[in-house]
């Protein structure tokens, strides 16, 4: 799993950093004992791998990637210069010996296990090569025929008992910090992947889209060409089967059908919670090594559902992987034709850890759709309910006066009432007629508000809210007012809308049954959520006091669709009562990191 550019930059740059802290600190370390220094070529070499040192540290400042060239070419520096170094230094606990340590860290970060090995058998054999060079008679020879400054060398610091002994602590450090790094870097990248295909479970998109986002994720993980994806709900025997192909786009999942045998065929009983399987040309045989749901591995798999599954879609590897949302959805996912680089055994635990983290958010979201659902069918048929007991009862009821006064409305009788009183009847009638109607139309109108689709955000939330308080101002003649107490809204779009649904459904409720003659609606952010309260000096509930949500799921009061849209926004309602003064709704909703 290779690091991100911007692993590899805070990488180099943090390299950087620490090469120039290290030269500034052996330097320092020299002027306070200069015994450790047996020549001028050390302090020359001090002073030019200080420069080197800064001069990258620079060039990193200045741009922001690096290539694998540049990166490979800086390691290649950093290996030489310990060997150099340590040349003219004595053997004796010199500082020094950091250097060596430095480059098998760098190596370390940069690449992995045996990137490291093989960076301390280049110093080794530098450090081996320089030891016998120098120890020469004629190399001193040549120095002193160029008039340069003799290298005193010490051959019994060469010796090759001491020369051993330091490069096994350097080999067994490789090892060590090699290992080290190996580990972190494969959690860091396990760890973002996780994080980004948690990322992919949004509350704005579908059971179906979040799966393919993931799976897609997966095969671009694994360079796999194809992928199926396999589920159930609940106890239902209908599996439902989604593949993915590289070469038609793998966000874009095509339904197959399963057949008669589908549920054998793919979602067949196995001891292993993933597995992965290689073909043999020869016949319909596999080697499959897989892993239970405690991460042990197992062997004894029955090869019968691999050839079920390879008679539908053949293949020469093929990884399996298990899943299970909460109670009501279980499958299988399918890769085809996937590349592990390191070892099978951990990249299926790995697997199994990646399902284990993103399937609770994949859970919630499945959750969420369903309660959005559910709030949806109860506003259909509370709408439903609306039209059939107000405006179609009320047409009904206008339909027979207009019949009665038709009725009784005779200008050739001579029994019926005198005509003056007759046109007093007729005035009466229609005023109450046309007040029915005047009524029925506000009716509508509301219905066809809450109706409309509101794309409402953040930034749109205050004005919505506002243009609704005032509209029902208008419309009913009831004193209303939007307060808000807030710079800035931060809530995603989805909680917006729900917010403007239930503002929309709790003041047709105060025209409808409180008899209000004032009412307030406000929104302030308070200890790190948002309050939303709808307030009136009307009748009031049927009961005294405050009650929170729970006692309202319990006790049935308040309409249902409130309580279900404050539910989906994972928000708290709470309601307060006085029979004969009014009541008071307050909603609180968590901040949006925490519902979105």
């Amino acid at each position: 799993m290779p690091f991100s550019p911007e692993e590899i930059r805070r990488t180099e740059r943090w390299l950087a950093t620490a090469r120039v802290f290290l030269a500034i600190s052996a330097l320092i370390a020299v002027w306070m004992d200069p015994a450790e220094i047996r020549s001028f070529w050390a302090y020359a070499l001090l002073a030019i791998y200080i420069a080197q040192g800064t001069a990258i540290m620079l060039l990193l400042r200045w741009h922001q990637q690096s290539t694998p060239s540049f990166r490979l070419l800086v390691h290649g520096a950093d290996v030489v210069w310990p060997a150099l170094i340590s040349l003219f230094t004595t053997s004796q606990s010199n500082p020094f010996f950091l250097f060596f340590l430095f480059v098998l860290a760098a190596a370390a970060y940069r690449w992995g296990l045996w990137e490291t090995v093989m960076t301390a058998v280049a110093s080794l054999s530098l450090l081996w090569l320089g030891s016998i060079v120098l120890s020469v008679e004629g190399t001193r020879i040549w120095l002193a025929h160029h008039h340069l400054q003799i290298v005193r060398v010490n051959i019994a610091d060469f010796d090759p008992k001491r020369l051993f002994v330091r490069s096994i602590y350097l080999l067994v450090m490789a090892f060590l910090l090699g290992y080290l790094a190996e580990q972190q870097k494969r959690l860091r990248a396990e760890k973002e992947v996780a994080t980004r295909m948690l990322g992919m479970v949004r509350m704005d998109s579908g059971m179906a889209a979040a799966l393919s986002q993931i799976v897609g994720e997966l095969m671009n993980l694994y360079g796999a060409r194809r992928a199926l994806i396999v589920s159930r709900e609940g106890s239902n025997p209908r599996i439902s089967v989604g593949s993915l192909e590289v070469e038609r786009g793998i966000h874009e999942v095509d339904w197959l059908d399963p057949g008669p045998s589908g549920a054998d065929t793919y979602l067949g009983e196995s001891v292993a919670s993933a597995w992965y399987a290689t073909s043999h040309r020869s016949a319909m045989e596999f080697s499959i090594l897989g892993v239970d749901s405690s991460g042990e591995v197992v062997r004894s798999i029955d090869p019968a559902l691999m050839r079920r599954f390879a008679e539908v879609h053949p293949f020469m590897q093929m990884c399996a992987i298990q899943f299970s949302i909460g109670q009501e959805l279980a499958g299988r996912i399918f890769l085809l034709e996937p590349h592990f680089i390191s070892n099978v055994e951990d990249e299926l635990r790995f697997l199994q850890d990646l399902v284990r983290h993103v399937s609770p958010a994949v859970y919630n979201l499945y959750l969420l759709r369903r309660l959005r659902r559910r709030a949806g069918a109860l506003e259909r048929a509370r709408l439903v309910r609306e039209l059939h007991d107000g405006a179609v009862q009320s047409l009904i009821g206008v339909e027979m006066q207009v019949d009665v006064l038709r009725r009784n409305y005779d200008g050739n009788s001579a029994q019926g009432p005198a005509p003056a009183q007759r046109s007093e009847f007729m005035a009466a009638e229609l005023e109450r007629i046309q007040n029915l109607l005047r009524e029925e139309v506000l009716k509508l109108r509301e219905l066809m508000q809450q109706m409309k689709s509101a794309e409402v955000d953040a930034q749109k939330l205050p004005s919505f809210l506002r243009d609704a308080v005032q509209r029902f101002q208008r419309e009913t003649g009831i004193a209303a007012r939007f307060l808000i107490e807030a710079d800035e809204i931060s809530l995603p779009s989805p909680v917006c809308r729900e917010l403007a649904r239930i503002v929309q459904e709790a003041l047709v409720n105060v025209r409808k049954h409180s008899g209000a003659k004032q009412v307030t609606v406000q929104l302030v952010e308070a200890d790190g959520k948002w309050e939303l309260t709808v307030e009136d000096d009307g009748a009031g509930f049927p009961f005294a006091g405050k009650i929170s949500q729970a006692e309202l799921d319990s006790s049935g009061r308040v309409p249902a669709i409130i309580r279900e849209r404050v539910r989906l926004i994972q928000g708290e309602l709470t309601i307060e009562s006085k029979p004969g003064s009014g009541a008071r709704l307050e909603i609180l909703v968590p901040q949006a990191e925490l519902v979105s």
